[in-house]
């Protein structure tokens, strides 16, 4: 990396200046991080360990819980340490694995909550060919599908990414490394890297953003056709409107970040920007799929009953 690259290392954006703002940001993101991973754990927990949660929308469940696990500490522990202790700096290689699992990690969100939305449409408006379809050959094939497909993605944007040469300023403008603050901070020319970056958002993102909204659309209109006093409606709404307010918010913040043009948006506004997209779906995830869900509360207290409480 040092044959391309004049910069050894990178300087992150820290939280605040103010020392005390500083430490309470810090206690708050790692609050939420600690809530995140506790709230994925149970879910990951319950469906495997409960016979009856061994279905192929819990199958997703899970796998998104370990994703979500996984995407947020590449980000917010590391962020926090550096913070509080004032230690900036990252190496060019650490920042190019950040990029990397960074990148893996939203692109393989994004495919999951894809399937998911397919899951929920054939479980409402399908329910007797959802064993047919949603079988479990499928769950597993997309599922490594979609980890493959992540790894050429984020290896193709990343390699385009770390071929230019960084000779300006190290300061990386958000706690984390990512591509248009890299894109920034290049002396090369960067026209094929945000093309490459644009067509890539408007295809992969824009294609499962179409096909999520697609499948809540059809929903919804199956919906509308129950009667208003039938349950499976009012329950058909109260879990796919959630989903789809955290698939805006988790698209929505992402795509401002990395099609924006460079330069039009202030740090602290980048910063907000970069938390929506990063910490808030791994800790609403588990809220909105599952916490909610009647199932896993049931499964969560036959879990606890059966080996904590036995044991005393």
């Amino acid at each position: 990396m040092a044959n391309f690259s004049t910069v050894s290392k990178f300087l992150l954006q820290g939280f605040a200046e103010v020392w005390e703002l500083r430490v309470l940001l810090s206690i708050v993101f790692l609050l939420i991080y600690l809530a995140t991973l506790l709230g994925n754990f149970i879910i990951i927990t319950v469906t495997t360990i409960d016979q009856n949660l061994h279905t192929p929308m819990y199958f997703f469940l899970r796998n998104l819980s370990i994703l979500d696990m996984c995407y947020i500490s590449v980000t917010v522990p590391n962020a926090c340490i550096n913070s509080l202790t004032n230690n900036r700096t990252i190496s060019v290689a650490g920042c190019a694995m950040q990029v990397f699992f960074v990148l893996f990690c939203a692109a393989v969100e994004l495919m999951f909550l894809t399937i998911m939305a397919q899951d929920c449409y054939v479980a409402i408006c399908q329910p007797l060919h959802y064993p047919v379809i949603m079988n479990h050959q499928f769950c597993v094939q997309s599922t490594v599908a979609s980890l493959f497909s992540g790894v050429i993605f984020t290896a193709v944007q990343t390699g385009n990414t770390f071929r230019l040469s960084f000779c300006r300023s190290n300061v990386v403008s958000k706690f984390f490394c990512d591509i248009p603050s890299l894109l920034k901070l290049s002396c090369s020319d960067t026209f094929s890297s945000e093309l490459l970056l644009l067509l890539s958002a408007v295809g992969f993102v824009g294609g499962c953003f179409i096909f999520i909204v697609l499948s809540y659309a059809r929903i919804f209109l199956t919906v509308l056709k129950f009667p208003v006093k039938e349950e499976r409606g009012g329950k058909a709404f109260s879990t796919c409107v959630p989903h789809f307010l955290v698939v805006s918010v988790f698209l929505g913040s992402g795509l401002v970040v990395y099609l924006r043009p460079s330069g039009s948006i202030e740090v602290i506004q980048d910063l907000i920007l970069s938390v929506f997209y990063t910490i808030v779906p791994p800790f609403l995830n588990p809220i909105i799929y599952s916490l909610r869900n009647k199932q896993i509360k049931k499964a969560v207290r036959k879990v606890l009953v059966k080996y904590l409480f036995k044991k005393q």
